[in-house]
């Protein structure tokens, strides 16, 4: 489709780009003081962004001369990545972080986030893809380090930029190789080239994967490229710590999901066929094993925290690790299971951080001693966040339980060959509850009683209701989800 065929279906981005546009120009025009109204611009934008993706035609095509596509999987992580901004937007009005600075940029930013997002979700281009990680990549390096009087931010953000040129540098150099073997940028293209590549091809493939899988697994905190996480997540304002755990994860994971299956193999598991490698290389192992280091690392560094943010800082990487294991299963069932890990994970995690964020606001600290005996002082804070660490661990009937179940059937369907990350994806679930407990234990079990009891603000309140109602009801009754999730399973693909 020509570029201006194409923008009369590219209407959600370019609804975006006017909100992002209207914030600079209010920002403008307005106080400091008053800069949160810039605010309402993003909230208003998106929602409007949102009505407009959901009465868009399920149709499946390329915009813009094959540079990205549309179809209902793209639109099911746009809609993801509008949610958690909402609930992120919301909270960041009330993060004391936050008073001390001009918001205008930091809503402005987010906006142009949000657009460098959709395009990492739709892309099938290496062109396109390596701009949209880029977008996204420089947006979160500003807004790491927004809290410029704070030396842990910039801290954050010079490490974050230092890390995403290394890794961005690497995974460039990757996609350029592989642009050398097969002559184009474009996936359907690469996977019939690579088809007709001969054995001598293998060892310039391996290397080009290994160089692309540090630059998708810096976006998704993979290890051993999660270097970042644990600084970057501790030094940003929580908020935004929130939002890079889940809506950049969540585009990362639809850029590989599409990579792989469209360029490394057949394409035929999107099109819920049997699928094969395109290849001799062996990535689904690779990913596997990457998979097994990246929940084991996580889940045994966070025991070690003594900060709350850092140990969910880990957390995140473990369940990166979660997810990554239905990877290697060339199937839709994987797929599958990938997005309603992601539904599940959206609202236990940002639960979890806006929790941090109110005791933040509340003590000023967000280690474990802050937390001591703040189940009885707090209680509807106890109750949520234990809510939260439940389901984080995988245990029912919260949602994080369905979203393991998924993973792991899934596995198992995919063949004997597949039970071992099974196994060991299970026995870090059983480590996990060891520092997600800690967690409840030090809220109600350490400390002392206190006689007054002290709710948070309405606002915080009703967004934590937001994200436990979700995680406790989709624990018992699914079914929303995993429709949701099933009338998405439509791709664009070519198959061989």
């Amino acid at each position: 489709m020509t570029n201006l065929q194409s923008l009369d279906l590219f209407w959600p981005e370019l609804i975006i780009t006017v909100v992002i546009l209207t914030a600079l120009i209010v920002d403008l025009c307005i106080e400091k003081s008053k800069s949160d109204v810039v605010g309402w611009v993003l909230v208003i934008g998106l929602l409007i962004t949102a009505i407009a993706i959901w009465n868009q035609d399920k149709t499946t095509t390329t915009l813009f001369t094959d540079m990205i596509v549309l179809d209902p999987f793209a639109t099911f992580f746009k809609l993801l990545i509008i949610l958690s901004t909402l609930l992120v937007a919301v909270v960041s009005w009330q993060n004391n972080e936050l008073d001390e600075y001009r918001k205008g940029e930091y809503f402005t930013l987010l906006g142009i986030l949000v657009l460098g997002l959709f395009l990492m979700a739709s892309s099938i281009d290496l062109i396109m893809v390596y701009i949209s990680i880029e977008v996204v990549s420089i947006m979160s390096f500003i807004l790491a380090g927004y809290l410029k009087l704070d030396t842990r931010s910039n801290e954050a953000g010079l490490k974050y930029v230092v890390y995403g040129a290394f890794s961005s540098g690497i995974m460039l150099f990757g996609l350029s190789i592989l642009f050398g073997l097969t002559g184009s940028t474009n996936y359907f293209i690469i996977q019939k080239s690579l088809a007709g590549l001969d054995g001598s091809a293998s060892a310039a493939l391996v290397m080009a994967l290994l160089m692309i899988l540090a630059g998708f697994g810096y976006k998704i905190s993979a290890v051993p490229f999660h270097f970042w996480t644990p600084d970057v997540y501790e030094g940003a304002p929580t908020t935004i710590t929130a939002y890079l755990s889940v809506a950049p994860k969540a585009a990362g994971f639809a850029i590989i999901i599409r990579f792989f299956h469209q360029v490394f193999a057949d394409g035929g598991a999107l099109a819920d066929a049997e699928s094969l490698s395109m290849t001799d290389v062996p990535w689904p192992e690779i990913i596997g094993i990457l998979a097994v280091a990246t929940m084991t690392l996580g889940n045994l560094v966070a025991i070690q925290q003594e900060s709350i943010k850092r140990m969910l800082a880990y957390s995140s990487v473990a369940h990166a690790g979660y997810m990554m294991l239905a990877l290697p299963v060339l199937s839709i069932q994987t797929v599958y299971a990938i997005m309603v890990y992601l539904v599940m994970y959206l609202f236990m995690n940002l639960g979890a951080f806006f929790v941090v964020i109110t005791v933040k606001n509340k003590t000023g600290g967000e280690t474990f001693d802050d937390y001591r005996g703040l189940g009885w002082e707090m209680p509807f804070i106890g109750v949520v966040m234990t809510l939260f660490m439940l389901s984080l661990t995988g245990l029912p009937p919260t949602a994080g339980f369905i979203g393991k179940f998924y993973i792991f059937s899934a596995l198992i369907s995919g063949g004997s060959q597949y039970y071992w990350l099974a196994i060991v994806g299970g026995i870090n679930s059983v480590i996990s509850l060891y520092y997600y407990f800690h967690v409840v234990k030090v809220m109600f079990l350490e400390g002392e009683r206190k006689e007054t009891l002290v709710q948070p603000p309405e606002v915080m309140s009703g967004v934590l209701l937001a994200t436990a109602i979700p995680v406790f009801l989709f624990g018992i009754y699914w079914n929303p989800v995993v429709n949701w999730v099933q009338n998405s399973l439509i791709f664009y693909v070519q198959t061989m």
